[in-house]
């Protein structure tokens, strides 16, 4: 591969997503190193000044200021960009950065937002409580029920926001429908697609107009560093987001973009083979538990909506204790191999108790028409052998009394 061929469109397009995962975005330095180049600056030095006017108008596509280029951040921003399906990328400091920038840069004061109810407590905070501060409301309905999107709709609403699959109910959204819908209407689309990515469900190919994520998830995937990331049409993301990011500043360092980069190289391998194992791992809770929730378990209630939008159902599952926080609690304690940690995406195995973590801050009221009950656990299975798992969940769900 030469120099600049990562960068190149026209030639990366037409990549295999393996390919892409690995190659996509990379540009190489005079020097011509194989792995990607980290760029440890602020700023940058010119040779004139008529050099750093004409960047700063506009009218020469070199750096200025790291909170505006990197080079390894963009080659970041490229890789994500072409695993989309997008136009254009911007990566952020964190998951949460990424969904502030995704929604804020569009909003207005008078503007009206609908919204899934099931979601990462933080991004329900956002619709409930930070949006309205500024004059943007919020309407959040049952995701899956197509007809609710239609019934929400008023003349100033602008914005639809969702994930799909919800955390941590598993909930899913009918990209197809829903997007449709919006495009009929004007509406932007905005979808957290942080549990699936883009190796097993790409939102764009449904109709979306922005996808959003934790890169912090599973493109890193080993528990290293934040990262988030907005991908859509160059359109919304030169003309909408990027003033915003300019003049607020939510920017990724560059040493955490070069490892998401390292991440990417794995992310199909990695999914693919926690999505066998967490099968496996659901199949075992499913005959323990009343309640498990895992979008390639025919008994997921959207099962055949799962199949359709995803290639297989992704890491993250969620089950449920009948004895509330109490037995949940008893259930972690109990844990010898898999951590208790409010991470996903992780290459090791993690359980949380939403209600007491994730999703602490929404509230009880919330939280209840959320669906995250008491006695609810989230698990995310790593790449360890699932007979492993499979075998520390048996003993703790004893222990625990069940």
């Amino acid at each position: 591969m030469k120099r600049t061929t990562g960068q190149d469109r026209s030639i990366t397009a037409n990549w295999r997503t393996a390919t892409q995962a690995v190659r996509g975005g990379t540009w190489r330095s005079e020097m011509g190193e194989t792995s990607e180049a980290l760029f440890l600056t602020s700023g940058y030095s010119y040779d004139n000044a008529a050099t750093v006017a004409a960047r700063f108008a506009g009218e020469d596509d070199g750096m200025t200021y790291s909170r505006l280029q990197n080079p390894t951040v963009q080659m970041l921003e490229e890789r994500i960009a072409l695993l989309e399906g997008a136009e254009a990328c911007r990566a952020q400091a964190s998951g949460m950065a990424a969904m502030t920038t995704a929604l804020l840069c569009q909003l207005s004061a008078g503007d009206h937002i609908v919204a899934a109810k099931a979601a990462f407590g933080s991004c329900r905070w956002l619709v409930d409580n930070l949006l309205p501060r500024f004059g943007i409301e919020g309407t959040t309905i049952d995701a899956g029920d197509n007809a609710a999107w239609e019934a929400a709709i008023r003349p100033n609403t602008k914005v639809f926001f969702f994930e799909s699959p919800a955390n941590p109910t598993m909930d899913l959204v009918d990209l197809e429908f829903v997007c449709t819908l919006a495009r009929k209407h004007g509406i932007t689309t905005v979808v957290d697609n942080a549990f699936a990515t883009s190796a097993l469900q790409r939102p764009l190919d449904f109709g979306a107009d922005v996808v959003a994520y934790s890169a912090t998830k599973m493109m890193d995937g080993q528990g290293r560093v934040l990262a988030g990331a907005v991908a859509g049409s160059k359109e919304f993301i030169d003309g909408k987001l990027l003033p915003f990011q300019r003049n607020t500043g939510p920017n990724i360092a560059p040493f955490n973009a070069w490892v998401v980069l390292k991440g990417l190289e794995t992310l199909d391998l990695r999914i693919r083979r926690q999505s066998e194992n967490a099968l496996k791992v659901a199949q075992f809770i499913e005959g323990r538990l009343p309640t498990v929730r895992y979008p390639f378990l025919p008994s997921h209630p959207q099962f055949a909506l799962a199949q359709k939008q995803m290639q297989a159902g992704g890491s993250i599952m969620s089950l449920e204790v009948p004895g509330g926080r109490p037995q949940a609690h008893a259930l972690l304690d109990a844990l010898k191999l898999i951590d208790i940690s409010n991470n996903i995406g992780d290459s090791r195995s993690l359980m949380c108790h939403p209600a007491s973590t994730t999703h602490h801050g929404v509230g009880p009221e919330t939280r209840a028409d959320m669906g995250v009950t008491e006695g609810m656990l989230r698990l995310n299975v790593g790449l360890e052998d699932p007979d492993d798992v499979i075998e520390d969940l048996d003993q703790a769900l004893k222990t625990a009394g069940l």
